[in-house]
């Protein structure tokens, strides 16, 4: 059987499983997905990793376009994630309407906590932009994935708080932690990231590679994501 590999961001994990495996089996090929940070794609998609397609922010793959890694006729849209508040469940948190009742939850948080992704890196420079660091002090927690976002959040009753993209808080509610969704950004600080794919141009098989792709970004490709958290 046929083998193609995607190496992903994470924030769309739960569209694109589900999507890999409709492709494989309409097609008879064993599609592999290992999913992973944006920055991580970027680094290891730079260092000629194997791959088939990469599925990763417009950033990254404007970058991976320059150093001739993705054939760029092949990019498309797969949709957009917003960023998300989570709370553990005893949490007293139930909205954020505005920006000043998100920061009185910032200050009244016993931790908060982001990840090293792209939705960690706008968190970072949102917290520094809302409230000074003597506020903060060392209440921030970089953890490595949104995964781990919530993993924190659920180990530190009641008054933790995380931001990570509402797909990858989606995707760990499933698994029964004791969080909450508390809603999104409020408007007017809310960050949307878009996630594309594209086929690696050192892919073996550069017409499955092609085609997969271009199914990741069809009507019905783009009904499941939306399903998932992915607009």
């Amino acid at each position: 059987m046929a083998k193609l590999k995607i190496l992903s961001a994470g924030a769309v994990k739960s569209g694109v499983a589900q999507l890999a495996q409709s492709f494989g089996r309409e097609r008879g090929t064993e599609v592999e997905v290992e999913f992973t940070t944006a920055p991580e794609v970027r680094r290891r998609a730079g260092e000629a990793e194997s791959v088939d397609v990469i599925i990763a922010p417009p950033i990254v793959m404007d970058e991976l376009a320059r150093s001739s890694k993705i054939f760029t006729d092949s990019r498309s849209l797969l949709g957009r994630s917003r960023i998300g508040v989570v709370v553990h469940k005893e949490s007293n948190v139930y909205e954020l309407p505005d920006v000043e009742s998100f920061k009185r939850v910032l200050l009244s948080a016993s931790s908060i906590v982001r990840n090293k992704a792209s939705s960690g890196a706008y968190a970072a420079k949102l917290l520094q932009e809302l409230c000074p660091a003597t506020e903060l002090g060392s209440r921030v927690v970089v953890v490595e994935s949104g995964a781990a976002v919530m993993e924190y959040v659920a180990a530190h009753a009641p008054a933790a708080i995380g931001l990570a993209q509402i797909s990858e808080i989606r995707v760990v509610l499933a698994r029964g932690l004791p969080i909450r969704f508390a809603g999104p950004l409020p408007d007017a600080i809310q960050n949307v990231t878009s996630y594309e794919a594209a086929a690696a141009s050192d892919s073996a098989d550069v017409k499955s590679a092609r085609e997969l792709a271009a199914y990741m970004a069809t009507p019905q490709a783009k009904a499941v994501f939306a399903a998932t958290g992915i607009d």
